[in-house]
C-alpha cells in the first residue's frame, strides 16, 4: 500500500464541514467517495483537523492508503476530474506509512475576515463576517497578542462529544494578530490545536472589545483554569479559513 498526502483546497460553502456526517454533504466524504470509486474499494481519509460546517481551507492537508499505481500527480488530475468545483486537490505526494495529518502537525494557522463597509459584495459575501457596525479597533488590536503562550482555553471551546473523555484543553498559542485595512479586519492566529470553534469565539470575544464591552480584565479572567465565564458569542463560519498546515 501506498501513503498519499494531498494539500486541499475548499469553499465550506454548501458543505456540513470536514467530518463525515450520514447523509450530508462533507468535504471528507467528497474525497472518500471518489478514492474508493478509483480504488475499487472503501479508501479512509484522514485529515489534520475537523473543520465547522461553511468553514474555508485553502491548505486542509490530508492522507491515505491506496494500492493504485497511479502516479501521485496523475492521481491529483483524476480525483479533481471527479470532484465539484468547490473542492480542489492542490498537491499529491507519497510520504512514509505512517504519516497522520493530524497527530504529525506542528502547527495550524487559521484567518478571519470581517468586512466593515456597508454594503458587502454578493461576491464576497461567503468569504467574509459582514459587521458594518461602529468598533473601536485599538482595544481589539491590542487584546489578541494577549492569547499568545499556553492557555486553558476551555471558555473558548464549544461542547464536543470528546468532552465526556476528559481531555485536556490547553492549547499553545504562538501568533495572534489583528491587522486593520480600509474597511475590513484580518485575524490572524498560529498555534499548536485548536478546539472546536475556538477562532470564532476568539473572534466574537474581540468583537465585543471592540464594542467597548470587555477589556484586558475580561479576556484574562476567560484564561483562568476552570473559568465559569464563557467566551463569544461564536463569529459565523464564512469568515474563517483553514490558511496552513505545519510539519517538522
Amino acid at each position: 500500500m501506498r501513503r498519499i498526502r494531498v494539500s486541499v483546497a475548499y469553499d465550506g460553502t454548501g458543505f456540513h464541514g470536514w467530518q463525515v456526517q450520514p447523509d450530508l454533504p462533507t468535504i471528507q466524504g467528497a474525497l472518500e467517495a471518489i478514492l474508493a470509486e478509483i480504488e475499487g474499494k472503501p479508501v479512509s481519509v484522514a485529515g489534520s483537523g475537523r473543520t465547522d460546517a461553511g468553514v474555508h481551507a485553502l491548505a486542509q492537508v490530508a492522507a491515505f492508503s491506496i494500492g493504485n499505481p497511479i502516479p501521485a500527480a496523475n492521481l491529483k488530475k483524476a480525483i479533481n476530474r471527479l470532484l465539484p468545483a468547490s473542492i480542489r486537490v492542490t498537491s499529491a505526494a507519497e510520504t512514509h506509512a505512517e504519516f497522520h495529518p493530524r497527530y504529525d502537525a506542528v502547527a495550524k494557522t487559521y484567518e478571519y475576515r470581517i468586512f466593515r463597509g456597508e454594503v458587502c459584495s454578493p461576491f464576497e459575501r461567503r468569504y467574509v463576517h459582514h459587521y458594518p457596525y461602529r468598533l473601536d479597533v485599538e482595544p481589539m488590536r491590542s487584546l489578541a497578542p494577549i492569547l499568545e503562550g499556553e492557555h486553558d482555553f476551555e471558555a473558548f471551546a464549544a461542547a464536543d462529544d470528546s468532552d465526556k473523555e476528559g481531555r485536556s484543553k490547553v492549547r499553545t498559542i504562538f501568533s495572534s494578530q489583528l491587522e486593520a485595512a480600509p474597511d475590513r479586519l484580518v485575524y490572524r492566529v498560529r498555534g499548536s490545536g485548536f478546539l472546536k470553534h475556538m477562532v470564532r469565539n476568539i473572534v466574537g470575544t474581540l468583537i465585543e472589545a471592540g464594542k467597548g464591552n470587555l477589556g484586558e480584565e475580561g479576556l484574562l479572567a476567560l484564561l483562568e483554569p476552570g473559568s465559569e465565564k464563557k467566551a463569544g458569542p461564536s463569529a459565523p463560519a464564512c469568515g474563517l479559513f483553514l490558511i496552513g498546515v505545519e510539519y517538522d
